[in-house]
């Protein structure tokens, strides 16, 4: 179970005041979170609360209409997305977007891409990632538009480890699978987290992704109204009625 408490007095990512617009409508409110390196954090809100926007202007697909963006220190709030990447931030996507016409093998590769010529690495770092799923190695070559959601899932996981990731942002990875596969799913997220990897993990599913994380955030309509350790949020007789069941 990852630890409550930070890894390192300075947060490696940090977000202050953010404000997200899609032309005149406010999508995210004054949005502040912290992420320390070694930490696994779960940022958990219902659909439509402005989980994907909040990602997409980290990652700098989206502009931000306020607020800044720090990661290891420096401001990257208007950085482009490649520089952003290159920094070390690499996102799985909502919905997976594997390229469908690509072997597995291949959308791999294209998720190393800055480490083109650096052969022995690359190769290592495949075969990291045939050892977390081995069903990519069984279906290496198979095209990755006829995988399963669940194979898609991991293949996009995958391809983001290839980017050798500092941060490694996942939205939705649960989203459309059965519960058997949400939590191997799950049990690989622990596990990159256990090895080193810095996680900022964002679920509509709050139960599981609060199960795993340290630290947790509750976004409600675009506004972060609560934070506490994971264990605290799970307790939370708020949190567990909107978003639990009971």
């Amino acid at each position: 179970m990852p630890s409550n408490a930070p890894h390192s007095s300075n947060p490696l990512l940090e977000i202050a005041g953010l404000n997200s617009h899609y032309g005149p409508v406010q999508v995210v409110h004054n949005a502040s979170l912290s992420v320390h390196a070694g930490e696994l954090v779960a940022l958990v809100g219902g659909n439509g609360a402005g989980k994907t926007t909040l990602l997409h202007t980290l990652s700098g697909l989206h502009r931000p209409s306020a607020g800044s963006i720090h990661f290891d220190g420096q401001d990257i709030t208007h950085w482009p997305t490649h520089r952003i990447v290159a920094a070390g931030v690499c996102q799985v996507p909502e919905g997976r977007q594997v390229f469908a016409p690509l072997s597995v093998e291949d959308n791999l590769k294209l998720g190393a891409y800055r480490q083109y010529r650096n052969h022995g690495w690359v190769s290592q770092e495949m075969e990291r990632v045939y050892t977390l799923f081995p069903i990519l190695q069984e279906r290496r070559q198979q095209l990755a538009g006829t995988l399963s959601g669940g194979q898609q899932q991991m293949l996009a996981i995958g391809r983001a480890l290839l980017g050798h990731p500092r941060l490694l942002l996942l939205d939705e990875p649960s989203m459309g699978l059965a519960p058997l596969l949400v939590e191997e799913i799950f049990r690989v997220i622990v596990e990159l987290n256990s090895q080193g990897v810095t996680i900022l993990l964002v679920e509509q599913n709050a139960r599981a992704a609060l199960a795993i994380a340290g630290r947790g955030y509750i976004l409600e309509t675009g506004r972060i109204t609560k934070t506490a350790p994971a264990a605290d949020l799970l307790a939370d007789d708020d949190v567990r009625r909107a978003y639990l069941g009971y």
